[in-house]
């Protein structure tokens, strides 16, 4: 692998209209996420920023098709943003009223099932995280620029969006800051220019993206590139840092080469690398882009899982994403279990050793989670991402290798680009054996208890 300097960054009968403001959430784990009533086709966000204030203008412009008869709907943006227009193009709005981290909107007609409705929202104000059961995410200040950390609902303290992971739609984000710093958003870069004091930065993603991964990273960052492979692998990170991440990030071109052959084909036209100058506690998935604190760069190899990690969610959690939060196992259960595959294929100890110790760590843990439905206190608890790992390790331990890396690629070509449940992946594992898998299921995935070992539970 080298590393080289970038110099130059290249560019049916029509029912009763129905309210929104239902009593039944989207999705249970996060009750105050999400809407009923339409499905996005695509997002464009133009934005400036002021790094020093934390200064946020923007005027987000959302493609929209109804899926029910409507006279309200609603997007979710946090109640620290104040919004001054809202104009549609395709139905009559009478009104709208922006509280509680809902932008409700009201037509002044009745609007039929399948109406395409432009909806652009003039807002501003200084972004904060969103507080919630598993801390602070979305936009975030950080001592020289901006990281942004969505999952779970943090995309509404940035933009008004459907925020939930199964509402998926292109992208684009045009941002204009002060010239000292880089912008590194979600997409390729497709147009930058320098005025004055400040530059625009305008990336596009054309590929269905849930809006939890949504990123924005400001900061003073030197541009690489990892050469080789087919993938164009992109570094931004502290001038200062070129060295230590040469040797911490020394394999990643190695990881993509891997996870393509066991996975399938790298999903997105590239893979971007953000390396923040402050520490984080854990790394950062988004789409196309992971984002690492200084502490990963400046480790060696000693943190090098974590690296496979956000490289596997790109196919795990990324293009394939879950249609409900209770599915979340389907993300890091496979991420986590990539982390081990890479181990074993890259030289260190095999996927059983590692399934070996935290078999042994969970089975002294408590055994008070449900699998395939942990629920929101615990969907981030590390047994999710463990017991996710382990249930992989059975199933290929069951059917074989073969049967078991056909399975995830086919996976992939099934579900990528969508969103797909715990039943969707039991039936297509069903499809690729002839053993019983009811066993495994049971046990694994619609248990609290742990089994007695790691073989085909009787």
């Amino acid at each position: 692998m080298a590393i080289r300097p970038v110099k130059k960054d290249t560019v049916s009968r029509p029912s009763k209209p129905a309210s929104t403001r239902r009593r039944d959430p989207v999705d249970p784990y996060l009750p105050d996420a999400g809407n009923h009533g339409y499905s996005v086709s695509r997002y464009d966000l133009d934005l400036s920023y002021r790094v020093a204030p934390n200064r946020l203008t923007g005027v987000a412009t959302i493609s929209l098709f109804t899926t029910e008869p409507l006279r309200d709907f609603s997007l979710d943006l946090s109640r620290h943003l104040s919004v001054s227009k809202v104009s549609w193009v395709g139905a009559k709005l009478a009104r709208f009223r922006h509280s509680g981290g809902k932008l409700r909107m009201t037509a002044g007609d009745d609007i039929p099932v399948g109406a395409a409705i432009t909806v652009t929202v003039k807002y501003s104000g200084n972004p904060r995280p969103i507080k919630g059961v598993w801390g602070e995410v979305g936009w975030e200040e950080l001592d020289e620029g901006v990281l942004v950390a969505n999952q779970p609902n943090g995309a509404a303290s940035w933009f008004p969006c459907d925020d939930h992971p199964a509402s998926k739609a292109p992208m684009r984000i045009a941002l204009t800051t002060d010239s000292p710093y880089k912008v590194v958003c979600t997409g390729e870069l497709v147009g930058k220019k320098a005025s004055g004091s400040t530059t625009a930065w305008e990336f596009d993603m054309a590929y269905p993206t849930s809006t939890y991964l949504a990123a924005v990273n400001i900061g003073l960052y030197e541009h690489l590139q990892i050469t080789g492979g087919d993938v164009p692998i992109h570094a931004y990170i502290p001038a200062d840092l070129r060295r230590e991440f040469s040797e911490s990030f020394a394999r990643q071109r190695e990881m993509m080469d891997l996870f393509e052959k066991l996975f399938g084909p790298y999903p997105l036209d590239s893979y971007k690398v953000v390396v923040t100058d402050d520490e984080l506690e854990i790394p950062l998935e988004s789409m196309g882009m992971s984002t690492f604190g200084r502490n990963i760069a400046v480790a060696g190899d000693a943190e090098e899982r974590l690296i496979a990690h956000e490289l596997a969610h790109q196919w795990f959690g990324n293009t394939v994403t879950a249609e409900s939060w209770k599915g979340i196992w389907l993300h890091e259960g496979f991420a986590c279990y990539a982390e081990w595959l890479w181990s074993e294929f890259s030289g260190g100890a095999d996927a059983h050793s590692h399934a070996l110790k935290y078999f042994a760590r969970l089975q002294s843990s408590p055994h008070d989670l449900l699998l395939a439905d942990p629920g929101p206190a615990l969907m981030f608890d590390d047994r999710v991402y463990k017991r996710g790992a382990l249930t992989l390790h059975v199933l290929r331990g069951v059917i074989g290798d073969s049967a078991f890396f056909d399975l995830i690629r086919e996976w992939m070509e099934e579900f990528g680009g969508s969103t797909a449940t715990t039943e969707d992946f039991i039936d297509m594992a069903e499809d690729a054996t002839d053993v019983d898998l009811e066993p495994l299921w049971d046990t694994w995935l619609f248990s609290t208890d742990m089994p007695a070992g790691l073989g085909m539970p009787s």
